[in-house]
């Protein structure tokens, strides 16, 4: 793999990072620049949004979860502005419906938590679809079954709480404490 370098610092490719978690953000920010990146960071979609408003990045690098906003409405409005922009989604609540929304609204890759620069950098470069990547033997856990039905049911009403607890016939704290729970193990 190569790194994203430039020999001007001026001619590094812009990279915005979004996620609420401030440490995370430090850290990441510092491993892309040394990979050549110019890295703008924001810690909600609100704030990621008044960064770029009609100046997409070349790439960014966005969490699913955010306490504002989806990160999917992000991903929606920089394919707006530019479609060029490769954008990688990167979550700690992954599932099959966010994923396949995300790839839908124009991400170029969905990188589930923990993920690195290097996982990070090698998913920009993602061209297409892997066919020799493996497929488990082992059915989904009803946990895990349960996870991916609320997610994909949270994903229809547009990550409306009260909307998908009604969908679900579930009181709506109910859902709340399963959504604050991680993903469980396949």
């Amino acid at each position: 793999m190569t790194d994203v370098r430039a020999s001007d610092r001026d001619e590094r490719p812009s990279l915005l990072l979004v996620d609420d978690d401030v440490t995370f953000c430090s850290v990441l920010s510092k491993a892309l620049e040394k990979r050549g990146f110019e890295v703008a960071v924001a810690h909600s979609v609100a704030e990621a949004l008044s960064n770029i408003q009609d100046n997409a990045p070349k790439y960014a690098v966005i969490d699913l979860k955010m306490p504002d906003q989806s990160g999917l409405t992000l991903v929606s409005r920089l394919k707006t502005l530019d479609e060029q922009t490769k954008i990688v989604v990167l979550t700690g609540y992954a599932s099959i419906a966010t994923a396949v929304e995300a790839i839908k609204l124009g991400a170029t890759y969905y990188l589930s938590k923990p993920a690195d620069a290097d996982d990070i950098v090698a998913a920009f470069h993602r061209e297409s679809g892997d066919h020799s990547a493996p497929v488990s033997e082992k059915p989904l856990s009803v946990n895990r079954l349960e996870w991916e039905h609320i997610n994909r049911v949270l994903t229809e009403n547009n990550g409306n709480i009260s909307a998908t607890a009604r969908a679900l016939g579930m009181h709506r704290r109910t859902l709340q404490r399963k959504l604050q729970k991680h993903a469980t193990k396949y």
